[in-house]
């Protein structure tokens, strides 16, 4: 007999208390009181059927993820602190696995009825609670024969926590047996294409973004520090988007802001001041319950100077020339080609350094990406998020992006706030 576990408990909450869906508030950005109720997603079982179809056409008999943003794909429960997992058989009831503190949350958000707790903390059991999380998950998949486990996943998103990411050992990578196969694009297939509720959501994250943007547009002033910048779009964010339209229970804001000679391809937020008449970029992410939009916006103190102008004309142009090419079975590699094509005859050859095209959704960057020497194509139901840019020698430069979906007759942008440089002040 197998010596017994220490520090687990198992419940499964009252099917009476699940798939509640309650009433929207019409107005944007209304905070409710602290005792109402939120909206809770009804279950999405256009996104759970096609898994399973995928699953199926690779024999995977269940899935066993532990990503917040899968996790989060699969139940709808967006966890506080990456210590949750889930087996999802390709026939019967998921088994999602979370704290005992998360209790109320599982009950108000998860799509199965069959909940099982860790500990935080066990009297018995000195070992961090995921080793406790991984022996409920092995249990729960010891009846299923092929598994499939995130074996290739090199990006996960965030737990509501959000600072002290969460990672699992060695031992999660054992506890399944030997019958294990890679369920990462299988996952990543199912991802790419958006259901309507899925579209639902980020239509939220993007109205969120552009409203934060919409307040800097009016609070921006010269001389103000990068990271005062930042602070007002991540607090805006924060303080106004969770409550959103009361259907949005958390939402964080993620930003990098530089202004003029400070614009770079990729550095942190400094103390450099905002300048007049030159761009201060705004590279931002919203995470509206785990759902996620990334864009790039630029705001101006004053008339735009001559070069930035002109700068902006030409980048916009190869941005226009990429959306256009976003139809049903374009080519994703061709799209790379395109826009980096379109910066060279702008006298930038081999920019940008970052990629110029990725999916968006439940994390801010996932599978498809648009690389010329990879594969694929651009389907009807995908998000891209478009992002070509320019960086000149020592700093300074442009980039503008926005997210898009594919839709049978091209493109339908999802923020309504403008591309380019927005003027202000």
């Amino acid at each position: 007999m197998p010596p017994p576990r220490v520090g687990l408990t198992t419940t499964r909450l009252p099917r009476a208390r699940r798939y509640r869906r309650f009433a929207r508030v019409s107005v944007p950005g209304v905070c409710r009181k602290r005792d109402d109720p939120f909206v809770s997603w009804s279950r999405d079982d256009a996104k759970l059927e096609r898994v399973r179809a995928l699953m199926d056409e690779e024999a995977l008999d269940a899935l066993v993820v532990r990503a917040p943003d899968n996790v989060l794909y699969l139940t709808n429960f967006w966890g506080m602190k990456g210590y949750e997992a889930v087996v999802f058989p390709r026939e019967g009831e998921p088994v999602l696995i979370c704290l005992e503190a998360s209790a109320e949350d599982a009950d108000r958000s998860a799509w199965t009825n069959d909940v099982r707790f860790v500990r935080g903390y066990a009297e018995d059991d000195p070992r961090p609670p995921l080793a406790r999380t991984t022996e409920i998950a092995a249990a729960a998949a010891s009846e299923y024969g092929t598994i499939g486990l995130e074996l290739s996943l090199g990006t996960q998103a965030s737990d509501r926590m959000v600072g002290e990411p969460t990672t699992f050992t060695h031992d999660w990578f054992h506890a399944f047996g030997t019958d294990v196969g890679d369920a990462t694009p299988l996952l990543a297939r199912a991802r790419a294409l958006k259901t309507v509720q899925e579209l639902e959501r980020m239509r939220l994250a993007n109205e969120i973004a552009a409203a934060a943007m919409e307040h800097c547009r009016e609070q921006l002033e010269v001389g103000m520090k990068e990271s005062e910048a930042g602070a007002m779009w991540n607090g805006f964010v924060h303080g106004a988007g969770t409550g959103w339209n009361g259907q949005v229970e958390l939402a964080l804001g993620f930003s990098l802001v530089w202004s003029g000679p400070g614009i770079k391809t990729f550095t942190a937020t400094g103390d450099l001041p905002v300048q007049a008449h030159e761009p201060t970029l705004f590279e931002i992410w919203v995470c509206a319950d785990g759902y996620w939009c990334d864009h790039t916006k630029n705001l101006c103190p004053g008339e735009l100077r001559p070069e930035y102008a002109e700068l902006e004309r030409e980048l916009l142009a190869v941005y226009e020339r990429g959306l256009e090419h976003c139809r049903p079975g374009a080519s994703l590699p061709e799209l790379d080609r395109l826009i980096r094509a379109g910066i060279a005859e702008a006298g930038y050859p081999g920019q940008p350094s970052h990629a110029i095209a990725h999916g968006v959704g439940a994390r801010a960057h996932e599978p498809p990406y648009a690389h010329q020497a990879g594969g694929g194509t651009i389907e009807e139901g995908m998000v891209l998020a478009i992002e070509p840019g320019i960086y000149w020698e020592g700093g300074g430069g442009l980039r503008v992006e926005d997210n898009f979906l594919v839709t049978a007759d091209g493109v339908e942008k999802l923020s309504s706030f403008p591309d380019g440089v927005v003027v202000c002040g």
